[in-house]
């Protein structure tokens, strides 16, 4: 459909569409929240994050709403968690795709979550920490890094990246 003959509720005074809002309505809401926070707490599990770092990268419910959340998802029951707390579980999930991506083994990068890293956005700190330093820009730095790495940017090498030997000329066949 051309923007022209678009309803115009979705195209403003200066001819662009706007964002499909819909996706932030209730009822989508509630269909992703309680899937979404099972997946959270599986991850939260495998990281072996506390309490306080979970309620942390959710952006810090009271501890009866984190567990009546908890109870909800696991009973599969419906409740409606907000836009922010579900972009934080979102990046949280981005992450958890990208270290599967970049490293062969789960326990690979979950170990390197935890370990100080030496880029400039972790300050020596490891990842994790700035993951549930309780910010939102905290969790979308860490999956911004992956992301680029798994782009091609340069990231510190793992194990598989050491045991790598470059190809020789004679390796290399041009058809």
């Amino acid at each position: 459909m051309l923007p022209d003959q678009m309803p115009e509720a979705n195209v403003p005074a200066g001819g662009s569409r706007q964002i499909d809002v819909s996706r932030f309505a209730a009822a989508n809401r509630r269909r992703l929240s309680a899937p979404a926070l099972r997946t959270f707490l599986a991850i939260a599990d495998l990281w072996g994050l506390t309490e306080e770092q979970r309620r942390l990268v959710l952006g810090y419910p009271s501890r009866s709403t984190y567990h009546n959340w908890c109870k909800q998802a696991r009973e599969h029951g419906a409740f409606t968690l907000d836009v922010d707390v579900l972009m934080r579980i979102s990046a949280m999930l981005g992450i958890h795709q990208a270290l599967g991506i970049l490293f062969a083994e789960e326990r690979l990068g979950v170990d390197w979550l935890r370990t100080p890293h030496r880029a400039t956005v972790f300050g020596g700190q490891s990842p994790l920490s700035l993951a549930t330093s309780g910010t939102q820009d905290g969790l979308l730095t860490v999956r911004r890094f992956l992301d680029g790495a798994r782009g091609g940017l340069y990231m510190q090498p793992n194990a598989i990246d050491e045991a790598f030997t470059p190809y020789n000329e004679s390796e290399i066949i041009f058809r």
